[in-house]
């Protein structure tokens, strides 16, 4: 059962603020989702952990377009774990300032480096263009992070939802690009099948922060052709070889439309030899991490990501 601050949460973002925008312009709903989390975050984020240091900077990417990126370092040491941090959103919505308190806690629980990715936004930049910029992005830290003070020798690519798709679709770029090594991924209830039949998408289609509607707005704005849908770098669970990809941590959240996808995405690396673990988080709804002082599960699943960065 989710707890009763959660409830409070759901019933304010579905019943008084009606976030409904199915019939709403991209433009005009980050702009409405960036004021409302303004005030949210006041009830749902504690005070973010201080940083040795946090820089923004501009790479560029393959088109000669740069996107941001936002650097931080938990300490003074050298040759920290590096953390290439895709957010989530759908696509669509947030940024790195949304992400900005999970980052710092994860770099101050993990004790790594942490480099999140601003990349370019659909429906202005459709699918492959997101993808290829996180791409890119961890191409820039792989031959960067070192002059940071991070290791290129333990890369690891983290996302949530959103984020989580590009970092699992990054993970399969670097393997048939030959490119960077990556050491693990982090899957934080990643979005795998684009196709949306998932039972646990109808079970939790309503009610649960993350609806089936607003899935099928983030798809029909982030895909270019309804081909793209059945594109492995869209949806990774359709991909024909799931060999020799980083270890994995998979994390799903019992309330969440997204959790059976997350499941089966993580028996099939199970199935094609790799090395990975997974969590579901008891009563907790999508975008968990991003609420620590509503869900005691949000610092359990930063402690569970320290330790796998561990081992």
């Amino acid at each position: 059962m989710l707890s009763l601050k959660l409830q409070i949460l759901l019933f304010y973002i579905h019943r008084v603020r009606k976030a409904d925008f199915r019939h709403l312009k991209p433009a005009s709903v980050r702009k409405g989702n960036a004021k409302a989390w303004k005030t949210e975050k006041r009830i749902a984020e504690y005070k973010s952990p201080s940083m040795h240091s946090v820089n923004d900077v501009e790479i560029a990417v393959r088109d000669g377009s740069k996107i941001p990126i936002r650097i931080y370092k938990p300490s003074e040491n050298k040759n920290l774990k590096t953390i290439v941090f895709y957010h989530g959103g759908g696509f669509v919505l947030r940024n790195i300032d949304s992400h900005d308190d999970l980052c710092r806690r994860i770099a101050e629980k993990s004790g790594a480096l942490v480099i999140s990715v601003g990349y370019r936004l659909a429906p202005e930049y459709k699918f492959p263009i997101p993808v290829y910029d996180c791409y890119d992005a961890l191409v820039w830290a792989a031959n960067n992070c070192s002059d940071l003070g991070g290791n290129p020798n333990e890369l690891i690519v983290m996302g949530d939802s959103a984020g989580g798709n590009l970092a699992t679709v990054t993970s399969l770029l670097a393997r048939d690009e030959k490119g960077p090594t990556i050491a693990k991924q982090v899957l934080i209830y990643p979005c795998l099948d684009a196709r949306l039949k998932y039972p646990s998408i109808d079970e939790f289609k309503d009610g649960h922060l993350l609806t089936k509607d607003m899935m099928n707005w983030f798809v029909n704005h982030y895909a270019k052709t309804p081909d793209d849908i059945l594109n492995p770098l869209m949806s990774p669970l359709l991909s024909k070889n799931l060999s020799n990809l980083p270890p994995a941590f998979v994390i799903t959240a019992d309330h969440d439309p997204l959790k059976d996808e997350g499941q089966d995405y993580y028996n099939k690396l199970l199935s094609t030899g790799n090395k990975a673990v997974f969590k579901e988080y008891k009563n907790t709804i999508h975008a968990f991490a991003n609420l620590p002082r509503l869900s005691k599960q949000a610092n359990v699943l930063v402690d569970d990501i320290a330790a796998f960065l561990e081992d």
